[in-house]
């Protein structure tokens, strides 16, 4: 068992036409029905990062809901993660 102080852990980026489309202030909005914690945030080069840590399940799920509400707009998602200490407090728009 990891110690009860680690968490999953995971960036998920988004690609497609997910800028200027109201993508953050989505994702913002079902981070408040899931028990995540983390940021999201426009990147450079068009693309928006979700990095987020809760229990893996409720990670997935979140991911997942992010998929349906916001599926006109992605046309892919890269997701990589692990067990870490947690690092977030809250989830926020950067």
């Amino acid at each position: 068992m990891p110690p009860a102080s680690e968490v999953h852990h995971e960036s998920a980026v988004f690609s497609g036409h997910v800028q200027g489309v109201g993508f953050r202030y989505t994702v913002l909005h079902a981070a408040r029905e899931f028990d995540v914690a983390g940021h999201v945030q426009n990147l450079p080069d068009g693309r928006v990062c979700v990095e987020v840590e809760a229990e893996k399940d409720e990670v997935d799920r979140f991911i997942a809901e992010i998929g349906e509400r916001m599926h006109g707009f992605i046309r892919l998602v890269e997701r990589t993660g692990g067990r870490r200490a947690r690092q977030f407090d809250g989830f926020h728009i950067r």
